[in-house]
């Protein structure tokens, strides 16, 4: 259950002016919040402490750079390069230490099948940007994930890791999210939201795809 969690973090704008305009380059914070329908007490308290956590993403281009801290999992460090096609994730885990995972980005049309997107008839001004509704159900290794998004095309160099894996189907940034799955017969709600965008410079440093001294491999 922790490590399903751990990989659902790493799993993750009121500007009209800023609106008006792609948004290529700065800093994006979001807020995750979990809720989870069970009666197992140790579950909910797991939950709760694994709530409210925010992120804060560096854009540039196509490149991302998000971390996240939390007392349960620690910090997670995850960046992207959609050109060069791969992720690196840093792990700082309280029980696991320092730890990282190189990846290539690899979307398969086996994986794209299993995914049904539907645009919905809903939209919604977030921060400034008029965003979209997309209804996304997908089927990985025979686990059933609902997310409800509304997304902004506005915001589209940097396409999260999330939404790669729809291809063409849905074009843009999500600044609200919400997956629904089940686990071991418990539901559980992941919802991410977008609360400010910052427009400045970004420095190239924040992109390596190098480890730093000190983690070691996950494989």
């Amino acid at each position: 259950m922790k490590k399903i969690l751990l990989l659902s973090l790493t799993f993750l704008l009121g500007f009209t002016a800023l609106a008006q305009e792609k948004f290529t380059e700065g800093i994006i914070i979001s807020k995750q919040s979990m809720a989870v329908d069970t009666d197992d007490l140790q579950v909910k308290m797991q939950m709760a402490s694994m709530s409210d956590v925010e992120t804060i993403t560096y854009i540039k281009g196509s490149k991302s750079h998000s971390k996240m801290d939390n007392e349960t999992t620690g910090s997670v460090v995850t960046i992207s390069d959609m050109d060069a096609q791969k992720v690196l994730v840093l792990m700082d885990n309280p029980q696991m230490g320092k730890i990282y995972m190189l990846q290539d980005v690899k979307i398969t049309e086996e994986m794209i099948k299993n995914v049904e997107v539907t645009e919905g008839e809903e939209t919604k001004e977030i921060l400034g940007y008029k965003c979209e509704q997309y209804i996304v159900e997908t089927v990985q290794n025979g686990a059933k994930t609902r997310i409800e998004m509304f997304v902004t095309d506005k915001i589209e160099a940097a396409q999260p890791q999330q939404t790669a894996l729809y291809g063409e189907k849905i074009k843009g940034f999500p600044l609200y999210m919400k997956m629904s799955m089940e686990m071991n017969g418990e539901k559980m709600d992941i919802i991410t939201e977008v609360k400010e965008i910052k427009q400045e410079s970004v420095s190239d440093d924040m992109f390596s795809l190098t480890p730093p001294e000190g983690y070691k491999s996950m494989y």
